[in-house]
Protein backbone atom coordinates (compact mmCIF):
# COMPACT_ATOMS: atom_id res chain seq x y z
CA UNK A 1 0.00 0.00 0.00
CA UNK A 2 1.64 3.56 -0.83
CA UNK A 3 2.08 6.28 1.93
CA UNK A 4 -1.14 8.95 1.68
CA UNK A 5 -0.82 10.26 4.78
CA UNK A 6 2.54 10.80 6.51
CA UNK A 7 3.02 12.68 9.84
CA UNK A 8 6.34 13.44 10.72
CA UNK A 9 7.91 14.59 14.09
CA UNK A 10 5.17 17.12 14.28
CA UNK A 11 5.05 18.73 17.93
CA UNK A 12 2.23 21.65 19.26
CA UNK A 13 1.92 23.31 22.39
CA UNK A 14 -0.23 25.61 23.56
CA UNK A 15 0.35 27.84 26.69
CA UNK A 16 1.75 25.60 30.13
CA UNK A 17 0.68 22.43 27.47
CA UNK A 18 3.07 20.27 25.16
CA UNK A 19 -0.22 18.74 23.32
CA UNK A 20 2.20 16.68 20.59
CA UNK A 21 5.52 16.01 20.99
CA UNK A 22 7.61 14.55 17.94
CA UNK A 23 4.55 12.82 16.55
CA UNK A 24 4.94 10.76 13.67
CA UNK A 25 1.95 8.68 11.82
CA UNK A 26 1.42 7.23 8.72
CA UNK A 27 -1.93 5.97 7.03
CA UNK A 28 -1.93 4.09 3.47
CA UNK A 29 -4.39 3.92 0.74
CA UNK A 30 -7.06 1.66 1.98
CA UNK A 31 -6.01 1.34 5.49
CA UNK A 32 -7.70 1.99 8.67
CA UNK A 33 -5.70 3.39 11.70
CA UNK A 34 -7.09 3.85 14.57
CA UNK A 35 -5.65 7.02 17.06
CA UNK A 36 -5.99 5.15 20.49
CA UNK A 37 -5.85 7.37 23.55
CA UNK A 38 -7.55 8.56 26.91
CA UNK A 39 -8.68 12.71 26.66
CA UNK A 40 -6.18 14.82 26.79
CA UNK A 41 -3.67 13.00 24.93
CA UNK A 42 -3.21 15.10 21.72
CA UNK A 43 -5.21 13.34 19.28
CA UNK A 44 -7.49 16.21 18.34
CA UNK A 45 -4.99 18.21 18.07
CA UNK A 46 -3.06 15.99 15.93
CA UNK A 47 -5.89 15.26 13.31
CA UNK A 48 -6.21 18.94 13.94
CA UNK A 49 -3.34 19.92 11.85
CA UNK A 50 -3.55 17.75 9.54
CA UNK A 51 -6.59 19.14 8.40
CA UNK A 52 -5.21 22.73 8.40
CA UNK A 53 -7.45 23.91 11.45
CA UNK A 54 -4.19 23.80 14.13
CA UNK A 55 -0.64 25.03 13.07
CA UNK A 56 1.95 22.78 14.20
CA UNK A 57 5.15 24.20 15.64
CA UNK A 58 7.48 22.10 13.86
CA UNK A 59 8.00 18.91 11.48
CA UNK A 60 5.92 18.37 8.90
CA UNK A 61 2.79 16.78 6.93
CA UNK A 62 2.47 14.90 3.78
CA UNK A 63 -0.22 14.08 1.33
CA UNK A 64 0.52 11.74 -1.16
CA UNK A 65 4.35 12.61 -1.00
CA UNK A 66 2.90 17.07 -1.24
CA UNK A 67 4.18 18.90 1.68
CA UNK A 68 0.70 20.50 3.71
CA UNK A 69 1.27 24.22 4.18
CA UNK A 70 0.99 24.33 8.58
CA UNK A 71 -2.94 25.58 8.95
CA UNK A 72 -4.20 25.70 5.65
CA UNK A 73 -7.20 23.95 5.54
CA UNK A 74 -8.47 25.19 2.19
CA UNK A 75 -5.11 23.21 0.79
CA UNK A 76 -5.72 19.93 3.17
CA UNK A 77 -9.11 19.85 1.43
CA UNK A 78 -7.91 20.21 -1.99
CA UNK A 79 -5.17 17.49 -2.18
CA UNK A 80 -8.07 15.32 -0.39
CA UNK A 81 -8.47 14.99 3.58
CA UNK A 82 -12.15 14.86 4.60
CA UNK A 83 -12.80 15.43 8.03
CA UNK A 84 -16.26 14.36 10.38
CA UNK A 85 -15.69 16.13 13.52
CA UNK A 86 -17.23 14.66 16.74
CA UNK A 87 -19.81 17.42 17.46
CA UNK A 88 -21.62 17.89 14.04
CA UNK A 89 -21.52 20.93 11.77
CA UNK A 90 -25.26 20.28 10.19
CA UNK A 91 -28.23 23.03 9.53
CA UNK A 92 -31.27 21.29 11.25
CA UNK A 93 -34.17 23.23 9.25
CA UNK A 94 -32.52 22.56 5.94
CA UNK A 95 -33.01 19.10 4.37
CA UNK A 96 -30.39 16.21 3.63
CA UNK A 97 -29.39 17.35 -0.12
CA UNK A 98 -29.01 21.12 0.99
CA UNK A 99 -26.21 20.35 3.70
CA UNK A 100 -24.61 17.80 1.78
CA UNK A 101 -24.01 20.58 -0.73
CA UNK A 102 -23.77 23.42 1.03
CA UNK A 103 -20.67 25.79 0.09
CA UNK A 104 -20.51 24.06 -3.16
CA UNK A 105 -23.73 24.03 -4.77
CA UNK A 106 -24.39 22.97 -8.50
CA UNK A 107 -25.61 25.58 -10.14
CA UNK A 108 -27.68 26.23 -13.54
CA UNK A 109 -27.03 30.07 -14.54
CA UNK A 110 -27.51 32.15 -11.19
CA UNK A 111 -29.36 29.71 -9.01
CA UNK A 112 -29.33 26.33 -7.49
CA UNK A 113 -29.88 23.20 -9.24
CA UNK A 114 -31.60 21.28 -6.72
CA UNK A 115 -32.54 18.80 -9.20
CA UNK A 116 -29.07 17.89 -10.11
CA UNK A 117 -28.18 18.57 -6.19
CA UNK A 118 -30.70 15.46 -5.72
CA UNK A 119 -29.63 13.28 -8.09
CA UNK A 120 -25.39 13.66 -7.00
CA UNK A 121 -26.63 13.42 -3.47
CA UNK A 122 -28.88 9.73 -3.73
CA UNK A 123 -25.55 8.57 -6.46
CA UNK A 124 -23.00 9.40 -3.52
CA UNK A 125 -25.49 7.11 -0.85
CA UNK A 126 -25.83 4.36 -3.64
CA UNK A 127 -22.16 4.87 -4.20
CA UNK A 128 -20.72 3.61 -1.25
CA UNK A 129 -23.72 2.16 0.76
CA UNK A 130 -24.68 5.20 3.24
CA UNK A 131 -28.79 5.30 2.90
CA UNK A 132 -30.15 8.27 3.60
CA UNK A 133 -33.61 10.77 2.59
CA UNK A 134 -32.17 13.29 0.23
CA UNK A 135 -35.52 15.34 1.08
CA UNK A 136 -35.57 14.78 4.79
CA UNK A 137 -35.29 17.48 7.02
CA UNK A 138 -32.26 16.79 9.28
CA UNK A 139 -33.60 18.07 12.64
CA UNK A 140 -35.80 15.29 11.99
CA UNK A 141 -33.49 12.35 11.64
CA UNK A 142 -31.60 10.19 14.67
CA UNK A 143 -28.13 10.70 15.22
CA UNK A 144 -26.52 8.06 13.19
CA UNK A 145 -28.06 9.40 10.34
CA UNK A 146 -26.90 12.27 10.77
CA UNK A 147 -23.51 11.07 10.79
CA UNK A 148 -24.18 9.47 7.65
CA UNK A 149 -24.60 13.17 6.06
CA UNK A 150 -21.52 14.23 7.38
CA UNK A 151 -19.46 11.31 6.03
CA UNK A 152 -21.43 11.83 2.35
CA UNK A 153 -21.06 15.98 2.90
CA UNK A 154 -17.00 15.19 3.03
CA UNK A 155 -16.79 12.06 0.59
CA UNK A 156 -18.55 14.32 -2.29
CA UNK A 157 -15.13 16.22 -2.52
CA UNK A 158 -13.59 12.60 -3.41
CA UNK A 159 -11.64 12.21 -0.29
CA UNK A 160 -8.68 10.09 -0.09
CA UNK A 161 -8.13 10.31 3.12
CA UNK A 162 -11.10 10.53 5.32
CA UNK A 163 -10.97 11.16 9.37
CA UNK A 164 -12.89 10.55 12.19
CA UNK A 165 -13.25 12.21 15.40
CA UNK A 166 -14.84 10.41 18.49
CA UNK A 167 -17.75 8.33 15.13
CA UNK A 168 -19.40 7.01 17.40
CA UNK A 169 -19.74 9.15 20.70
CA UNK A 170 -23.42 9.31 20.35
CA UNK A 171 -24.65 6.51 18.46
CA UNK A 172 -26.57 3.07 19.26
CA UNK A 173 -24.71 -0.20 18.82
CA UNK A 174 -26.35 -0.99 16.03
CA UNK A 175 -25.69 2.30 14.31
CA UNK A 176 -22.11 1.97 15.81
CA UNK A 177 -21.72 -1.81 13.85
CA UNK A 178 -23.50 -0.31 10.55
CA UNK A 179 -20.44 2.86 10.83
CA UNK A 180 -17.56 0.38 11.49
CA UNK A 181 -18.95 -1.35 8.23
CA UNK A 182 -18.95 1.67 6.37
CA UNK A 183 -15.26 1.99 7.48
CA UNK A 184 -14.27 -1.07 5.99
CA UNK A 185 -16.05 -0.64 2.99
CA UNK A 186 -14.08 2.84 1.64
CA UNK A 187 -11.33 1.41 3.16
CA UNK A 188 -11.88 -1.62 0.43
CA UNK A 189 -12.41 1.36 -1.95
CA UNK A 190 -8.66 2.65 -1.85
CA UNK A 191 -10.03 5.36 1.26
CA UNK A 192 -7.30 5.96 3.69
CA UNK A 193 -9.10 6.47 7.19
CA UNK A 194 -7.42 7.77 10.33
CA UNK A 195 -9.97 7.64 13.13
CA UNK A 196 -9.85 8.97 16.73
CA UNK A 197 -11.24 6.93 19.41
CA UNK A 198 -10.80 5.74 22.91
CA UNK A 199 -13.48 2.57 22.65
CA UNK A 200 -10.96 -0.48 22.72
CA UNK A 201 -13.55 -2.64 21.43
CA UNK A 202 -14.19 -0.87 18.11
CA UNK A 203 -10.31 -0.67 17.84
CA UNK A 204 -10.54 -4.48 17.76
CA UNK A 205 -13.52 -4.67 15.19
CA UNK A 206 -12.00 -2.71 12.29
CA UNK A 207 -8.76 -1.32 12.68
CA UNK A 208 -5.57 -2.39 10.22
CA UNK A 209 -3.03 -0.60 12.75
CA UNK A 210 -3.26 1.09 16.17
CA UNK A 211 -0.82 4.51 17.12
CA UNK A 212 -1.54 5.03 20.99
CA UNK A 213 -0.89 8.37 22.30
CA UNK A 214 -0.33 8.85 25.65
CA UNK A 215 0.64 12.37 27.03
CA UNK A 216 0.96 14.15 23.61
CA UNK A 217 3.63 11.28 22.54
CA UNK A 218 3.20 8.24 20.83
CA UNK A 219 3.10 5.13 23.59
CA UNK A 220 2.94 2.50 20.54
CA UNK A 221 2.00 1.27 17.18
CA UNK A 222 0.47 -2.26 16.74
CA UNK A 223 -2.81 -4.11 15.21
CA UNK A 224 -5.27 -6.24 16.60
CA UNK A 225 -3.63 -9.83 15.08
CA UNK A 226 -1.01 -8.56 17.71
CA UNK A 227 -2.54 -7.52 20.57
CA UNK A 228 -5.90 -7.71 22.92
CA UNK A 229 -7.89 -5.07 24.39
CA UNK A 230 -5.80 -5.42 27.67
CA UNK A 231 -2.61 -4.87 25.54
CA UNK A 232 -3.96 -1.68 24.53
CA UNK A 233 -5.04 -0.26 27.83
CA UNK A 234 -1.79 -1.33 29.09
CA UNK A 235 -0.03 0.87 26.65
CA UNK A 236 -2.53 4.31 27.10
CA UNK A 237 -2.26 3.96 30.75
CA UNK A 238 1.46 2.85 30.97
CA UNK A 239 0.34 -0.40 33.49
CA UNK A 240 -1.53 -3.48 33.61
CA UNK A 241 -5.61 -2.94 33.70
CA UNK A 242 -7.87 -5.16 34.64
CA UNK A 243 -10.39 -4.64 32.25
CA UNK A 244 -13.47 -7.03 33.44
CA UNK A 245 -15.72 -5.74 36.37
CA UNK A 246 -15.38 -8.00 39.17
CA UNK A 247 -18.27 -8.36 41.20
CA UNK A 248 -20.60 -10.44 43.62
CA UNK A 249 -24.20 -11.29 43.09
CA UNK A 250 -26.51 -8.38 44.62
CA UNK A 251 -28.63 -8.71 47.58
CA UNK A 252 -31.17 -5.84 46.85
CA UNK A 253 -33.72 -5.19 49.92
CA UNK A 254 -36.33 -2.80 50.16
CA UNK A 255 -36.86 0.65 47.14
CA UNK A 256 -34.62 3.14 48.77
CA UNK A 257 -34.74 5.41 45.68
CA UNK A 258 -38.63 6.03 44.30
CA UNK A 259 -39.26 8.17 41.17
CA UNK A 260 -42.91 8.48 40.40
CA UNK A 261 -44.88 9.96 37.14
CA UNK A 262 -41.67 12.35 37.09
CA UNK A 263 -42.14 15.20 34.08
CA UNK A 264 -39.35 17.20 33.62
CA UNK A 265 -38.59 20.07 30.88
CA UNK A 266 -35.50 20.65 28.99
CA UNK A 267 -33.93 24.13 28.83
CA UNK A 268 -35.64 25.16 25.78
CA UNK A 269 -39.11 24.03 27.70
CA UNK A 270 -39.81 20.93 25.79
CA UNK A 271 -40.25 18.15 27.67
CA UNK A 272 -37.85 16.25 28.05
CA UNK A 273 -38.80 13.50 31.10
CA UNK A 274 -42.29 12.22 30.75
CA UNK A 275 -44.50 10.95 33.92
CA UNK A 276 -41.34 8.51 34.59
CA UNK A 277 -41.25 5.82 36.65
CA UNK A 278 -38.67 4.06 38.35
CA UNK A 279 -37.00 2.83 41.68
CA UNK A 280 -33.83 1.69 42.96
CA UNK A 281 -33.66 -0.90 45.96
CA UNK A 282 -31.06 -1.13 48.94
CA UNK A 283 -27.87 -3.20 47.10
CA UNK A 284 -28.34 -2.49 44.00
CA UNK A 285 -26.96 -0.64 40.53
CA UNK A 286 -29.61 0.71 38.41
CA UNK A 287 -28.32 1.69 35.26
CA UNK A 288 -29.83 3.50 32.57
CA UNK A 289 -28.75 3.17 29.42
CA UNK A 290 -29.81 5.25 26.71
CA UNK A 291 -28.26 7.64 23.43
CA UNK A 292 -27.61 10.78 24.76
CA UNK A 293 -30.08 13.57 24.31
CA UNK A 294 -32.98 11.58 25.65
CA UNK A 295 -33.94 12.95 29.47
CA UNK A 296 -31.02 11.31 30.97
CA UNK A 297 -29.41 14.96 32.31
CA UNK A 298 -32.55 16.26 33.07
CA UNK A 299 -33.79 12.97 35.03
CA UNK A 300 -30.84 13.10 37.32
CA UNK A 301 -31.03 17.23 37.66
CA UNK A 302 -34.57 16.89 39.23
CA UNK A 303 -33.57 13.65 41.19
CA UNK A 304 -30.76 15.99 42.88
CA UNK A 305 -32.73 19.47 42.99
CA UNK A 306 -31.32 21.10 40.32
CA UNK A 307 -33.82 21.26 37.98
CA UNK A 308 -37.28 21.88 38.52
CA UNK A 309 -39.94 19.11 38.21
CA UNK A 310 -43.39 19.86 36.26
CA UNK A 311 -44.79 16.88 38.18
CA UNK A 312 -44.56 13.68 39.99
CA UNK A 313 -42.15 12.71 42.99
CA UNK A 314 -38.68 11.40 44.17
CA UNK A 315 -38.77 10.07 47.64
CA UNK A 316 -35.72 9.00 49.54
CA UNK A 317 -36.64 5.76 51.79
CA UNK A 318 -40.19 6.78 51.34
CA UNK A 319 -39.98 10.46 52.22
CA UNK A 320 -40.75 13.02 49.48
CA UNK A 321 -37.58 15.20 48.12
CA UNK A 322 -37.51 18.85 48.41
CA UNK A 323 -37.91 20.75 44.26
CA UNK A 324 -34.63 22.93 43.79
CA UNK A 325 -33.14 22.33 46.51
CA UNK A 326 -29.60 20.62 46.41
CA UNK A 327 -28.39 20.97 49.58
CA UNK A 328 -31.76 19.20 50.78
CA UNK A 329 -31.43 16.79 48.78
CA UNK A 330 -28.18 15.78 49.63
CA UNK A 331 -29.20 16.17 53.23
CA UNK A 332 -31.23 13.56 53.19
CA UNK A 333 -28.74 10.83 51.88
CA UNK A 334 -28.41 11.72 48.48
CA UNK A 335 -24.88 11.29 47.01
CA UNK A 336 -24.38 12.85 43.51
CA UNK A 337 -21.57 12.76 41.08
CA UNK A 338 -22.06 15.28 38.57
CA UNK A 339 -22.11 14.87 34.43
CA UNK A 340 -19.66 17.93 34.55
CA UNK A 341 -17.40 17.62 37.39
CA UNK A 342 -15.94 21.07 36.23
CA UNK A 343 -19.33 23.05 36.32
CA UNK A 344 -20.76 21.05 38.95
CA UNK A 345 -18.34 18.50 40.81
CA UNK A 346 -15.21 21.05 41.87
CA UNK A 347 -14.51 24.15 42.45
CA UNK A 348 -10.80 24.64 40.73
CA UNK A 349 -9.50 27.75 43.25
CA UNK A 350 -10.41 26.07 45.73
CA UNK A 351 -7.88 23.11 47.58
CA UNK A 352 -8.32 19.43 47.36
CA UNK A 353 -9.18 19.29 51.23
CA UNK A 354 -12.06 22.30 51.10
CA UNK A 355 -13.35 20.45 47.67
CA UNK A 356 -14.01 17.08 49.72
CA UNK A 357 -16.30 18.60 51.88
CA UNK A 358 -17.93 21.48 49.66
CA UNK A 359 -21.34 19.88 50.80
CA UNK A 360 -20.51 19.49 54.29
CA UNK A 361 -18.05 22.49 55.24
CA UNK A 362 -20.51 23.91 57.78
CA UNK A 363 -21.53 20.58 59.46
CA UNK A 364 -19.40 18.97 62.05
CA UNK A 365 -17.29 17.79 62.42
CA UNK A 366 -15.89 19.62 60.13
CA UNK A 367 -17.14 23.36 61.59
CA UNK A 368 -18.61 24.52 64.82
CA UNK A 369 -20.86 26.87 64.00
CA UNK A 370 -18.48 29.34 61.43
CA UNK A 371 -15.22 28.11 62.81
CA UNK A 372 -13.48 25.85 60.83
CA UNK A 373 -12.06 22.60 62.31
CA UNK A 374 -8.60 22.54 60.58
CA UNK A 375 -7.37 19.47 62.26
CA UNK A 376 -10.11 17.64 61.05
CA UNK A 377 -10.30 18.90 57.66
CA UNK A 378 -6.92 18.08 56.99
CA UNK A 379 -7.34 14.49 59.02
CA UNK A 380 -10.14 13.63 55.75
CA UNK A 381 -8.48 14.87 53.05
CA UNK A 382 -5.16 13.27 54.20
CA UNK A 383 -7.25 10.14 54.49
CA UNK A 384 -9.29 10.20 51.89
CA UNK A 385 -6.46 11.07 49.25
CA UNK A 386 -4.44 8.02 50.09
CA UNK A 387 -7.99 5.91 50.39
CA UNK A 388 -9.26 7.24 46.98
CA UNK A 389 -5.25 7.15 45.47
CA UNK A 390 -5.62 10.80 44.57
CA UNK A 391 -2.18 11.68 42.77
CA UNK A 392 -1.11 15.22 44.33
CA UNK A 393 1.83 16.58 45.91
CA UNK A 394 -0.69 18.21 48.48
CA UNK A 395 -3.61 18.19 49.75
CA UNK A 396 -3.26 22.04 49.78
CA UNK A 397 -3.19 21.71 46.08
CA UNK A 398 -6.00 23.48 43.90
CA UNK A 399 -8.30 21.13 42.24
CA UNK A 400 -7.79 22.70 39.26
CA UNK A 401 -4.64 21.97 38.74
CA UNK A 402 -5.17 18.08 38.61
CA UNK A 403 -5.34 15.48 35.50
CA UNK A 404 -9.28 14.90 34.72
CA UNK A 405 -8.96 11.42 36.14
CA UNK A 406 -7.92 12.78 39.72
CA UNK A 407 -10.45 15.15 39.08
CA UNK A 408 -13.57 12.56 39.29
CA UNK A 409 -11.36 11.16 42.04
CA UNK A 410 -12.13 13.91 44.33
CA UNK A 411 -15.37 13.92 43.23
CA UNK A 412 -15.78 10.64 43.97
CA UNK A 413 -14.13 10.59 47.37
CA UNK A 414 -16.62 13.17 48.33
CA UNK A 415 -19.49 11.58 47.70
CA UNK A 416 -18.96 8.04 48.87
CA UNK A 417 -17.14 9.19 51.58
CA UNK A 418 -20.31 10.05 53.57
CA UNK A 419 -23.11 8.37 55.13
CA UNK A 420 -24.89 7.50 52.11
CA UNK A 421 -28.20 6.20 50.92
CA UNK A 422 -28.74 6.67 47.25
CA UNK A 423 -25.95 7.38 44.75
CA UNK A 424 -26.88 9.02 41.45
CA UNK A 425 -23.57 8.70 38.91
CA UNK A 426 -23.76 10.60 36.20
CA UNK A 427 -21.25 10.14 33.34
CA UNK A 428 -18.70 9.00 36.25
CA UNK A 429 -15.96 7.68 33.77
CA UNK A 430 -16.16 10.75 31.36
CA UNK A 431 -13.23 11.93 30.36
CA UNK A 432 -10.61 9.54 32.83
CA UNK A 433 -7.72 7.36 32.26
CA UNK A 434 -8.62 3.85 31.96
CA UNK A 435 -6.99 2.92 35.26
CA UNK A 436 -9.28 5.68 36.99
CA UNK A 437 -12.26 3.86 35.42
CA UNK A 438 -11.05 0.38 37.07
CA UNK A 439 -10.85 2.20 40.43
CA UNK A 440 -14.50 4.66 40.11
CA UNK A 441 -16.10 0.99 39.31
CA UNK A 442 -14.92 -0.63 41.93
CA UNK A 443 -15.75 2.15 44.23
CA UNK A 444 -19.60 2.08 42.66
CA UNK A 445 -19.56 -1.83 43.49
CA UNK A 446 -18.48 -1.11 47.26
CA UNK A 447 -21.22 1.08 47.99
CA UNK A 448 -23.79 -0.98 46.44
CA UNK A 449 -22.30 -3.76 48.76
CA UNK A 450 -22.41 -1.41 51.91
CA UNK A 451 -26.34 -1.06 51.06
CA UNK A 452 -26.65 2.47 49.01
CA UNK A 453 -29.10 2.55 46.28
CA UNK A 454 -26.85 3.58 43.06
CA UNK A 455 -28.44 4.78 39.83
CA UNK A 456 -25.99 4.76 37.15
CA UNK A 457 -26.65 6.79 33.98
CA UNK A 458 -23.70 6.76 31.47
CA UNK A 459 -23.19 6.71 28.14
CA UNK A 460 -21.01 4.02 27.62
CA UNK A 461 -23.11 0.95 27.02
CA UNK A 462 -20.16 -1.31 27.95
CA UNK A 463 -20.14 0.33 31.67
CA UNK A 464 -24.06 -0.14 32.12
CA UNK A 465 -23.66 -3.55 31.53
CA UNK A 466 -21.01 -4.63 32.81
CA UNK A 467 -22.03 -2.60 36.61
CA UNK A 468 -25.38 -2.84 36.54
CA UNK A 469 -27.92 -5.75 38.16
CA UNK A 470 -31.18 -4.02 36.24
CA UNK A 471 -31.07 -2.05 33.51
CA UNK A 472 -33.22 0.44 32.83
CA UNK A 473 -33.57 1.80 28.80
CA UNK A 474 -34.42 5.33 28.34
CA UNK A 475 -36.05 6.67 24.97
CA UNK A 476 -37.74 9.59 24.35
CA UNK A 477 -37.86 10.52 28.06
CA UNK A 478 -39.45 7.54 29.23
CA UNK A 479 -38.30 4.24 30.41
CA UNK A 480 -39.05 1.92 27.72
CA UNK A 481 -37.84 -1.25 29.47
CA UNK A 482 -36.33 -2.69 32.70
CA UNK A 483 -33.90 -5.70 32.28
CA UNK A 484 -32.58 -7.79 34.51
CA UNK A 485 -28.86 -8.12 34.19
CA UNK A 486 -28.75 -11.61 32.72
CA UNK A 487 -31.25 -10.99 29.96
CA UNK A 488 -29.60 -7.50 28.95
CA UNK A 489 -28.07 -8.23 25.60
CA UNK A 490 -26.11 -5.94 23.94
CA UNK A 491 -28.36 -6.14 20.69
CA UNK A 492 -31.73 -6.14 22.49
CA UNK A 493 -30.46 -3.05 24.44
CA UNK A 494 -29.35 -1.52 21.41
CA UNK A 495 -32.85 -2.20 19.51
CA UNK A 496 -34.50 -0.45 22.67
CA UNK A 497 -32.25 2.44 22.44
CA UNK A 498 -33.16 3.01 19.29
CA UNK A 499 -36.81 2.80 20.10
CA UNK A 500 -37.55 -0.04 18.91
CA UNK A 501 -39.54 -3.28 20.08
CA UNK A 502 -37.62 -5.76 21.54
Amino acid sequence: MSALLEITNVTKTFPGVVANESISVSVSAGEIVALLGENGAGKSTLVKSVFGMVRPDSGEIRIKGELIAPGDTGGAIARGVGMVHQHFQLVPVMTVTENIILGDEPKRGIFINIKAARAEVIALSEKYGLEVDPDALVEDLPVGTQQRIEILKALRKDVDLLILDEPTAVLTPQETDELLQVMKNLAASGVGVLFITHKLREVMAVADRVVVLRNGRVAGSTSPKETDEEGLAQLMVGRNVVLQVEKGEAKPAAPTLEIKALSVNDDRKHLAVDALDLEVRAGEIVGVAGVEGNGQRELVEAICGMRPRLSGQVLVAGAPTPDMHPHGVHAMGVSHIPEDREKHGLVSSYSIEDNLVLNQFDRAPFAQGWIRNVATLEENATRLVEEFDIRTPSIKTTAGALSGGNKQKVVVARELSQDTRVVVAAQPTRGVDVGSIEFIHNQLIAARDGGAAVLLVSAELDEILSLADRVAVMFGGKIVSILDAKEAERGLVGRLMAGLSA
